[in-house]
């Protein structure tokens, strides 16, 4: 497959590019209006996602829009997995996702089971009519949540919440809480490895949470199952994929996180990336890292703001520009394309 725009790739393979990539996380949302009228003809939100036809037009929509960005990602969500796993996920408006059957008990948590992939076939069947309307343009990315991540939200029973439910779990019967994260590193394995298998051509493990653990536990509530995640797709044969990891307030652990064995970290816009690079020693790539509010300030501040992060990074390969977590539903378009047009004409000047 020769990609027309293989920019992404390169970079997560420390390769030369003319600049420096870009895409945006949640870079397919409520903030594009074509988006919000494909939502209205969709219904509910898992109904969009499990939509071919519709998650392929939406994963399409931001490139349409803004043709600088370098690659396109799946249109789904995190929770998918545990959707599938027979929690009884449903999106309340204006209360987020919430679960029907979370794991408030030892006997729920040992019911717990890997499901089917066949569960998650829609999610494949998106990602290779996704791959046919982008004719080999840019690369498309493939996602899941992290272990603990989706743990949080399946013994929650919400999103948002304080962490003390899980938490506790954690301190007080790690054995059940363990038994959940393997049981979820097993399951994002296979999860990703059928993305791939259906054409994607990078996976990002999303750990939303795993910043709000504490410095003693993160690495083994958190990192060391991603880098589970990470070795079972590599043992399945697909070494040569690349990999992302992102721990939302997880900059203090970049050391840790370089032993995770992915091609790239991703930063939010609290860890300075000149920072991050002297410690990784350009060994991964990195991604990020504007503060996405950024976005709904003035032409000014955004241009700023753009050149100092480029800045930031300083000369070199191995950096993707991105924000620092997703995309509000507030920001004006006309804004993305401003922060996508400075930063390739002035990410030129180090490559």
């Amino acid at each position: 497959m020769n990609l027309l725009n293989d920019s992404f790739l390169k970079t997560l393979r420390l390769g030369k590019t003319s600049y420096t990539p870009a895409w945006i996380m949640r870079q397919a949302g409520r903030y594009l209006p074509e988006y919000r009228d494909t939502r209205k003809n969709a219904g509910s939100f898992m109904d969009l996602c499990r939509n071919t036809s519709f998650a392929t037009e939406v994963t399409m929509q931001p490139l349409e829009r803004y043709p600088q960005l370098d690659a396109a990602i799946l249109f789904s969500d995190i929770l998918t997995i545990p959707d599938a796993m027979g929690l009884g996920l449903n999106f309340l408006p204006g209360e987020g996702p919430t679960f029907s059957n979370p794991l408030i008990d030892e006997s729920s948590v040992h019911k717990l089971d890997i499901p089917s992939m066949e569960k998650l076939s829609y999610v494949f069947d998106a990602i290779r009519s996704i791959k046919d309307a982008l004719q080999n343009r840019v690369p498309l990315i493939g996602f899941a949540g992290s272990p603990w991540t989706l743990a949080t939200y399946m013994v929650e029973g919400k999103g948002g919440s304080d962490f003390l439910n899980v938490k506790k779990m954690a301190y007080e019967r790690d054995d059940l809480m363990h038994h959940i994260l393997k049981i979820n590193a097993e399951t994002v394995s296979q999860y990703l490895a059928e993305q791939i298998k259906a054409g994607a051509d990078a996976v990002m493990i999303f750990d939303s949470w795993g910043g709000a653990l504490s410095h003693l536990e993160y690495e083994k509530l958190s990192l060391n199952y991603m880098k589970v995640i990470i070795d079972n797709l590599n043992i399945l044969g697909f070494g040569d994929v690349p990999k992302i990891i992102f721990t939302k307030g997880g900059g203090q652990w970049i050391n840790q996180q370089l032993k995770a064995g992915s091609n790239a970290i991703g930063l939010d816009w609290q860890t300075s990336l000149k920072t991050a690079r002297e410690l990784t020693k350009d060994k991964v790539a990195l991604q990020g890292n504007m503060d996405p509010a950024i976005l709904l300030g003035s032409d000014k501040k955004i241009e700023g703001t753009v050149k100092s992060v480029i800045d930031d990074y300083g000369h070199g390969e191995g950096h993707i520009f991105n924000l620092g977590h997703g995309i509000t539903q507030f920001t004006d378009p006309a804004k993305v394309t401003l922060m996508l047009d400075v930063l390739k004409e002035y990410s030129k000047k180090y490559h």
